[in-house]
């Protein structure tokens, strides 16, 4: 993995935690927390994000 994939992956992982945060809180719905998802992943084209999820 490469500097640049390492950065997106990390910054991908830390919105994605805020919007699970949310999400476990009520700020957000599950269909919110979807969309936010792919976005998330079509701004950062995480390398590992997809695993884990």
């Amino acid at each position: 993995m490469t500097k640049e994939q390492f950065d997106r992956e990390k910054k991908y992982q830390a919105a994605l935690a805020v919007a699970r945060e949310m999400l476990k809180k009520g700020v957000i719905n599950e269909a919110d927390f979807l969309r936010i998802e792919a976005r998330l992943a079509a701004k950062f084209q995480p390398v590992l994000g997809g695993i884990f999820c």
